[in-house]
């Protein structure tokens, strides 16, 4: 494997992948397979409310969030670890640019600069999460699952006892939902993030690291790359993706709130295994998660439509996830055994 200008050597048996050179795998249509199955289910069920202009717009709206958080997540993914601290860190930005930004409580307001504040928090809760993890040797699970709490205590303190801190009604407001060329903006924002994301794993020495470091973190490591140092930038940038998620969520509920990004957590995890990003890290990519949320994103709408329940739809959605995750999962048993 090449980075940069050195030559990655594996260990014996050990298969060596790079994005640039993955053959291609018949296995990669099933989720595309399913997503065509889906849409054409759902399209025979309600012929004449799935498959308008007005619900794929619906589609495309709801899954901007958890492709904004799906960026960051797959980093991580990409490279061995997991992020778990995505809720708490959606609910600290969302608050902090709430409370920045013109509102109902009358706070303050620093226009722009507000959003900049709020994805600066949440980069600064996934360096916490890198430097614990890197430095301390704390698991990647323990410490994000810690500082989920963290961030969730954080925007409980900012929401306060006070009245509930609306933003007004205007531009700002409306700005996720307003249309260009016929699609919402926060499609365009997911878009632009997921582009960004693809850029970054397919031609940036951080992308080709990533791999690199999820393949085999020792070989990695004995090849000059400094691990510590990439771990630590990667989590940096899941949290600005956790925080823009969390201001896009908090313009969308127009008020600030905790728990703003309740549930997205398990969606954005769900999607990341279901397009088919290891979870032993070095295999999968940008492209494969988006295909992921996409898919869950149009069953719950499906779901939705032909006026299934809410306990059933997050029971199907369970049992989407396990099938997923056993899939994914047993070919690399031997690397992910728990020993108890």
């Amino acid at each position: 494997m090449t980075v940069g200008n050195q030559v990655l050597t594996a260990s014996p048996g050990e298969t060596q992948r790079t994005p640039s050179r993955r053959r291609f795998e018949y296995k990669r249509l099933g989720e595309l397979g399913a997503l065509v199955a889906l849409i054409l289910v759902f399209t025979l069920l309600n012929p004449g409310a799935f498959l308008t202009m007005l619900n794929v717009r619906t589609i495309l709206d709801q899954a901007a969030i958890p492709l904004v958080v799906g960026v960051g997540a797959t980093l991580v993914v990409l490279m061995g670890s997991i992020d778990l601290s995505v809720e708490g860190v959606m609910g600290a930005a969302g608050m902090t640019f709430v409370l920045l930004s013109a509102n109902s409580r009358d706070t303050m307001d620093l226009g722009l600069w507000a959003i900049v504040i709020a994805v600066g928090l949440g980069a600064f809760l996934g360096l916490c999460s890198g430097l614990i993890h890197t430095l301390l040797k704390v698991p990647s699970f323990i410490v994000t699952l810690g500082m989920w709490f963290v961030g969730l205590g954080l925007a409980t303190v900012l929401f306060g006892t006070d009245q509930i801190p609306f933003l007004p009604d205007g531009d700002l407001k409306a700005w996720p939902n307003t249309l260009t060329l016929g699609l919402p903006n926060s499609a365009w924002l997911a878009a632009v993030v997921v582009l960004l994301g693809v850029v970054v794993t397919r031609f940036t020495r951080l992308g080709r690291f990533t791999y690199a470091v999820g393949n085999n973190e020792e070989v990695a490591r004995s090849n000059g790359i400094p691990v510590g140092r990439q771990k630590i930038l990667i989590f940096v940038v899941a949290g600005g993706c956790s925080a823009l998620a969390g201001v896009l969520a908090s313009l969308r509920l127009g008020a600030g709130s905790a728990t703003v990004g309740i549930g997205i957590l398990f969606l954005t995890i769900a999607a990341v295994v279901i397009g088919g990003t290891s979870l032993g890290g070095g295999k999968g990519g940008m492209m494969r998660t988006t295909l992921g949320v996409i898919l869950l994103t149009v069953l719950n709408n499906g779901l939705i439509l032909s006026g299934v329940s809410s306990n059933i739809q997050s029971g199907v959605s369970g049992a989407v996830l396990i099938v997923a995750i056993l899939a994914a999962a047993w070919p690399l048993r031997s690397r992910l055994r728990i020993v108890k």
